[in-house]
């Protein structure tokens, strides 16, 4: 379809398999999951759960800034828990980065993540 754009940064980690970190088709943004990788280094990143998903927004904003987006403009996201005894420390990071703006969400417990993270989360966003 050549009405699909990849979207790739060198800010955020490359894909570790078949896939792209997003996909844009007309205003609508599809990132990869992304998870606690360090960009320069591609290893996960050494703390707790709020430590990876400080290390994962970072990458999902990268992702949507090579888009051309913000966080402002995401619509719905994933997020994916080994433990959800997490959610706490996870949501708190997790709001300071949207404020005021609340995308959709939902939130999952998973038996296990790539590379055994503790947090995994994608996002939908829309341009204007």
């Amino acid at each position: 379809m050549s009405d699909l754009e990849r979207i790739h940064t060198g800010r955020a980690p490359e894909a570790i398999g078949p896939y792209s970190q997003g996909m844009r088709l007309g205003t609508l943004l599809f990132t990869a999951g992304q998870i606690a990788l360090d960009p320069d280094s591609m290893t996960v990143i050494e703390g707790d759960v709020a430590a990876q998903t400080e290390r994962v927004m970072r990458n999902l904003q990268a992702i949507l800034e090579a888009a051309g987006l913000g966080l402002e403009r995401v619509l719905k996201t994933t997020v994916y828990l080994a433990d959800m005894n997490d959610f706490a420390a996870m949501n708190e990071v997790y709001g300071r980065y949207f404020g005021d703006h609340r995308p959709a969400r939902s939130t999952v417990e998973v038996s296990r993540l790539p590379k055994d993270v503790l947090v995994e989360i994608d996002a939908v966003a829309a341009g204007a």
